[in-house]
């Protein structure tokens, strides 16, 4: 009769641990995978989107100011052109109504649901 001896038992027992070992990673990983790195994507896409956002409007605000400054100086050295920086302020809101209308016009109709 064969029987195993102390070394073989070893050898069974650490297999066994190794491969539930590798299982529990497996199945950790997978629910990571499927899970975790989804939802730091969307955080991140949110985060980002939000600097972008900031930003962007921060960048339109000053460009408001910077074009009814230029549009104030450049005015101011105009002879006989009227006085105040209300000529300026009507030609950029005259540009922003404009373009706001121009965006208007550009929009898709609404979908009704009947």
């Amino acid at each position: 009769m064969f029987s195993r001896g102390k070394k073989g038992s070893q050898v069974d027992q650490h297999d066994w641990v190794d491969d539930t070992t590798d299982l529990i990673e497996r199945v950790l990983d997978g629910v990571r995978d499927k899970a975790v790195v989804p939802l730091t994507t969307v955080a991140r896409a949110i985060v980002y989107g939000l600097l972008a956002a900031i930003v962007g409007v921060a960048a339109l605000v000053i460009a408001a100011i910077l074009l009814v400054r230029l549009l104030d100086v450049y005015l101011d050295n105009i002879p006989r052109a009227p006085e105040g920086v209300w000529l300026a302020h009507l030609i950029a809101g005259a540009i922003f109504v404009i373009a706001g209308m121009l965006m208007w016009s550009k929009r898709s109709p609404a979908r009704t649901n009947e």
